[in-house]
């Protein structure tokens, strides 16, 4: 009954937004983590179980039990409660062995990057490791000498991560068959608690008080953007991911929502 009120009530207050609009996606009981790209739309719940979306169902995916999902150019892959790696080979998940990550992104140019347990020291997985990996032997990562709890990137403008002191860094370019980087920059403002790269390099991250901001200003010349941008979700949030213009949130209550900008689809028309 919590869950149907609160609800309702996100419905109601994300209908007054003039920038986004809301709806509520296909509900996953206990959802507590998200990721989108390549047209697919992934999660886990509390109980460590991950799935993927088709239509409006969501059905098991594979039979490991994962804390963290992420989908992408270089596969679909997890972490689980060990903060062991694994890899979606033929329907299942296939353990990686090697470091243990607490975090995995796939979502770069075909590199996976992750980030380190208790260290929180980022790494990356090159192209051809990460999508040639069929779930036999170990995997080699490299470090990209940037202290973060959570990283994620995009096929565009490179890289961003979250460090232990919430703060927001880039690296502009990304390396998918080496790992190099171009550097990492800091970028002030609101403090965060994870940061999501879309492909078409927009930038959405959720702060620290569980709000959901938008990186504005975006462009080839100046990857980094000008500013931070609000967008109204009513209800505090957990996590989110965006891909094909679509904005997945997961709400603290485990509530889903998808969100469209509307002035975008105004310009497209």
């Amino acid at each position: 009954m919590k869950a149907a009120a609160a609800f309702l009530l996100v419905l109601g207050c994300l209908a007054v937004s003039h920038a986004w609009r809301c709806s509520g996606a296909p509900q996953l009981s206990k959802a507590l983590q998200i990721d989108a790209g390549m047209g697919m739309v992934v999660a886990t719940d509390a109980y460590k179980r991950a799935y993927f979306l088709s239509g409006r169902s969501w059905y098991r995916l594979g039979t490991t039990a994962l804390k963290h999902v992420s989908v992408g150019p270089a596969g679909t892959w997890g972490t689980d409660a060990a903060n062991r790696v694994h890899k979606l080979v033929a329907g299942n998940f296939k353990r990686a062995t090697g470091l243990t990550m607490q975090q995995v992104d796939a979502g770069g140019g075909g590199q996976l990057v992750g980030s380190r347990p208790s260290t929180n020291l980022a790494y990356c997985l090159r192209k051809t490791s990460a999508v040639q990996y069929y779930g036999v032997g170990g995997i080699g990562w490299s470090t990209l000498s940037r202290a973060l709890k959570y990283i994620s990137c995009g096929p565009l403008y490179g890289c961003w991560g979250v460090d232990i002191k919430s703060n927001v860094f880039l690296t502009r370019t990304m390396s998918p068959t080496s790992c190099g980087t171009s550097g990492w920059i800091y970028v002030k403002g609101i403090t965060m608690k994870m940061v999501e790269v879309g492909t078409d390099g927009s930038i959405f991250a959720v702060s620290t008080k569980g709000k959901v901001y938008q990186r504005v200003g975006i462009a080839a010349r100046r990857p980094q953007g000008t500013a931070w941008r609000l967008v109204q979700t009513c209800m505090d949030v957990q996590h989110v991911s965006y891909d094909l213009r679509q904005l997945w949130v997961v709400t603290t209550s485990h509530i889903l929502m998808t969100c469209t900008n509307v002035k975008s689809l105004a310009v497209i028309k």
